[in-house]
């Protein structure tokens, strides 16, 4: 600890590098490289992981998306072609057989995939938006915010078929006055007047929803659009420790032996799955921040190799002088600190140089990605611990690939050193 507060020392170390300024420098950038690469893919895959839940922020990322289309194959007396139509009681046998169902929330639209939307009034302005009927489950799946003072639809509104609704923040700028407080307040849906109960929150880059949508009582939907029992999609959350895929593949068995559907049939029942996809991209999240790390511990030790080779060299031409220091009585043990002391400092200035590089080049990725919402990524950054890691890392390898130098310089006799041309 003593030299490493020395004058004397940096000196020697400072002196030594002046005279392979070139060759340092040269094996430096093996190091600097190394840290270089670690934080600019670490970081990326930082920002991919940050960019895919921004993208689904407003929804669970356990969810199933199913929804019915036409049969692709004839079953049971009934030809290919039929069209399958979701039922509300599904619902209650899907709960009964399928595990791992944690919430599940049959909706109705209206306004999207072609259909008529609703006609929305409110004084002398109007609008047309897509009237969703849900479930109070939905907003446990589709974590979307209502603004204070608000609230989603309850279990009462579903029982009393009450005509109340939440807006979203669209539809309040387009109907409202700009200060003017929406809760409490009526517009009318196909000449119906709904009071609004609550302002959802759009996520932007959410990817689910619009702005502009409106949801009502699901009960109420039904009278309105005169749906009966017909659902038009479900959106499922599977339990958080039950396999999301397995859970998908049991939905759409159930609702085959339901809707009496060929076991085999493909088309029939169509679904996405949110979790598998959150999960494969994680997982690339993930291999590219092991990928990181791998190519650049590799790197980065190469790099000290090199930073070894050139303090072996060093201390071929420093023979003499070094056993004029050992003759002056320089113990090896000061001689062996000044080697390891400095390849620790190469490497660490290379490492620091690198680090600053990478952080740049991150810097210069999250401007360029700032106003890309469509993309799914943002704020590409390291963790402190990663860096610091790196850097302990580097720490070590430094001292340890300076002690095969450093052990060459002390093993070197006084005598011969000094005869030594």
């Amino acid at each position: 600890m003593k030299r490493l507060f020395d004058k004397d020392t940096w000196q020697e170390i400072f002196g030594s590098i002046q005279k392979n300024k070139v060759r340092t420098v040269i094996t430096m950038i093996g190091v600097l490289w190394g840290i270089f690469i670690y934080i600019a893919l670490a970081g990326s895959s930082k920002g991919l992981d940050n960019g895919f839940e921004r993208a689904f922020q407003s929804i669970a990322s356990n969810s199933i998306f199913i929804w019915a289309q036409y049969t692709s194959l004839p079953y049971a007396g009934y030809k290919s072609q039929r069209a399958i139509q979701l039922k509300l009681g599904d619902v209650d046998v899907l709960k009964k057989r399928v595990k791992g169902i944690k919430f599940i929330a049959p909706r109705n639209v209206a306004g999207v995939f072609g259909s008529a939307g609703g006609n929305i009034v409110r004084g002398n302005k109007t609008g047309t938006y897509a009237i969703y009927g849900e479930f109070p489950e939905y907003i446990k799946i589709a974590t979307s915010k209502i603004y204070d003072g608000g609230r989603f639809i309850n279990e009462t509104d579903i029982e009393m078929e009450r005509k109340v609704c939440v807006i979203g923040e669209r539809t309040q700028l387009e109907l409202f006055e700009e200060d003017e407080n929406p809760i409490g307040k009526f517009i009318s849906i196909n000449k119906i007047n709904f009071r609004v109960v609550g302002v959802h929150k759009f996520v932007q880059g959410g990817g689910f929803g619009d702005d502009g949508d409106i949801y009502i009582p699901f009960a109420t939907f039904k009278k309105i659009f005169n749906t009966g029992d017909r659902v038009n999609f479900f959106m499922i959350a599977a339990d958080e420790n039950i396999d999301g895929v397995q859970v998908e593949k049991d939905i759409k068995a159930t609702l085959k032996q339901i809707h009496k559907i060929d076991p085999n049939d493909e088309r029939a029942i169509s679904g996405f799955n949110l979790g598998e996809v959150f999960k494969k991209t994680m997982n690339f999240a993930n291999g590219l921040t092991f990928l990181s790390l791998v190519v650049g511990i590799a790197t980065i030790l190469a790099g000290v190799i090199g930073i070894g080779n050139i303090l072996l060299i060093s201390v071929k031409e420093r023979t003499k002088e070094i056993g004029i220091r050992r003759a002056l009585g320089a113990t090896p043990s000061e001689v062996r600190s000044q080697i390891i002391l400095e390849s620790v400092f190469l490497t660490i200035l290379a490492g620091i140089i690198g680090i600053i590089l990478g952080a740049l080049v991150l810097y210069g990725i999250n401007a360029a990605t700032a106003d890309m919402t469509d993309f799914p990524y943002t704020n590409p950054t390291v963790p402190i611990p990663y860096v610091l890691g790196a850097l302990t890392l580097m720490i070590v390898l430094g001292t340890l690939i300076g002690i095969i130098p450093a052990q060459k310089a002390v093993s070197v006799k006084p005598i011969d050193a000094l005869r030594e041309e």
